[in-house]
């Protein structure tokens, strides 16, 4: 009799789930409202940037940032496809077909063509299952593949997409620099003088965020090769993974240990640990994945050990670590944490649960407060936490970024507080004010006097938009259960698969994994 009553609720659950839930009409008109400011701003890019990897709105000319791989185009194509906007999408889906050409002399960054590119073209084909989208993705792969080829598995993060020469950033490399006024020697950034000692250090979040991209490839190829490769910088990492989990953004691919150097939830090292977590959640959180899981969760006891509160406001928010020494300093680039951490929070038991998701509310606020603190309401770059004083602005600039938004969308899907959709709806409209043109969006070069630049960053349509809209749409429109998204808002979708991952029939790899299919949406069954 129990078994029959669980299976009675189960299947109540189930159908309430499939249930479309009516709109809310202040929902629909800011939807709307979003949808236009990607028209807006993608009508722009193609009349002015047409296959440039990135638009400059005031000159009105392209600029290819990323050696001509056309990124806003393809950090564009699920936002596109998710709102609805086919013909554009087509268009975009033509250029790639016939003009995307990755076979560049040109030194990429294996970390922004990872996310950008092979999560964009990813991305494109969950959605559309439109097989020149996986093609062109196994394609642009393939040229990063050499970058793995260390004698740890931990990648160089620079490779030539024609030639295959994997390196690092020469700002990376540390000499042996003799003060004059000191009998010691100590360990400097190269840039201080003129000789490169070795290949450089590899960055934490340049190595280990690409796991995602490359997993899913192998899952929709049945070629483990992409699998095989990402994993073994996990392992590597797992050998000397520290017991609060938190690593230097400066790792050595030769010894696959960490160098002296800062820990930060911000740049070069933020993504590290947002992928922890989500290749556990899109390989459906299998038992064989549980290594992504259980360093993620010891990462989180240690950002615990990070965190502080400011006075007197008492704003929570997430330090910076140098040696022993915490610095007060907290980048909006970290502001992706309280999205990661709330919907890292289901993993736990319900007392650790609780704990999280408030621990994520409460740096959600402080980040919603890094905007509403200037005369913008647009945030700066990073902040400074002084006694009595709260934030103080640092590097005042804003370019556009997602992270705040981002998590403000985690919040609402996990809590349906609609306080998070007002403060997001409160961020578009500073950046309509104050970051729209006549040709496009730009950043700020100081969000105190509301000085413009002169570049619509991709992630601004890949990422800042797609979230705003994701932020007013029914939460079946991408939903969490079926969906993961990778550090630059693409879409993957989440597997069902036994433990054996992948397995060769006759010579020819066949894919184990079977995609989830979407019950409601926008999108058709594919």
């Amino acid at each position: 009799m129990l078994n029959d009553e669980v299976l009675r609720l189960q299947n109540m659950l189930e159908e309430l789930k499939s249930k479309v839930v009516p709109d809310d009409p202040i929902e629909i008109q800011r939807r709307e409202k979003v949808k236009e400011a990607m028209i807006h701003a993608w009508s722009s890019y193609e009349k002015y940037a047409w296959g440039n990897d990135e638009l400059q709105p005031q000159s009105k000319n392209g600029v290819n940032s990323f050696g001509g791989l056309g990124a806003t185009l393809i950090d564009s194509l699920d936002t596109l496809y998710i709102m609805g906007l086919d013909e554009q999408f087509q268009r975009a889906r033509e250029w790639v077909a016939n003009s995307l050409d990755f076979n560049k002399d040109y030194d990429a960054s294996v970390f922004e063509t990872t996310i950008r590119v092979v999560g964009g073209l990813l991305s494109a084909f969950d959605l559309s299952g439109d097989k020149v989208f996986l093609e062109k993705a196994r394609d642009i792969a393939d040229r990063l593949l050499p970058a793995w080829d260390t004698s740890t598995g931990i990648p160089y993060n620079i490779i030539n997409l024609a030639r295959g020469n994997p390196h690092n950033p020469g700002w990376t490399g540390v000499c042996t620099y003799v003060l004059r006024c000191s009998a010691k020697s100590i360990k400097v950034p190269c840039f201080l003088c003129a000789t490169v000692f070795d290949k450089g250090d590899s960055i934490l979040a340049d190595s280990g965020t690409e796991q995602l991209e490359f997993i899913a490839l192998s899952q929709r190829t049945g070629d483990p090769k992409y699998q095989e490769k990402v994993e073994k910088v996990i392992v590597a990492l797992n050998k000397t993974f520290p017991a609060d989990g938190l690593l230097p953004i400066y790792i050595n691919p030769d010894r696959g240990t960490g160098s002296y150097s800062t820990i930060t939830f911000g740049a070069m090292g933020d993504s590290f640990y947002e992928y922890l977590l989500k290749v556990w959640i899109q390989g459906n959180k299998t038992s064989s994945l549980k290594i992504y899981r259980d360093m993620w969760e010891t990462s989180m006891k240690g950002l615990l050990s990070l965190i502080r509160r400011s006075t007197p406001s008492s704003f929570a928010y997430i330090c910076e670590k140098n040696g022993n020494s915490l610095t007060d300093k907290m980048d909006e680039l970290a502001c992706f944490a309280p999205g990661m951490i709330a919907l890292g929070s289901s993993g736990y038991g319900p007392d650790e649960a609780k704990k999280f998701l408030s621990l994520a509310e409460e740096l959600a606020w402080t980040c919603y407060n890094f905007y509403q603190s200037t005369p913008t309401k647009l945030a700066g770059e990073n902040y400074f936490f002084n006694s009595g004083q709260d934030m103080s602005v640092g590097t005042s600039w804003n370019i556009l970024r997602p992270e705040t938004i981002e998590s403000l969308f985690y919040l609402w899907r996990l809590t349906g507080n609609k306080t998070y959709q007002e403060w997001g709806w409160n961020i578009f409209q500073a950046f309509e004010k104050n970051s729209r043109i006549e040709s496009g969006y730009v950043g700020l070069k100081d969000v105190n006097s509301g000085v413009k630049d002169n570049m619509m960053q991709s992630f601004f349509l890949a990422e800042t938009l797609k979230y705003l809209y994701l932020l007013f749409s029914p939460p079946t429109v991408i939903s969490l259960d079926e969906w993961v998204f990778n550090t630059e808002a693409h879409p993957i979708r989440i597997v069902n698969h036994n433990d054996a991952d992948f397995a060769k029939s006759e010579g020819q790899h066949k894919p184990v994994a079977r995609l989830r299919v979407r019950k409601a949406g926008r999108l058709g069954d594919n």
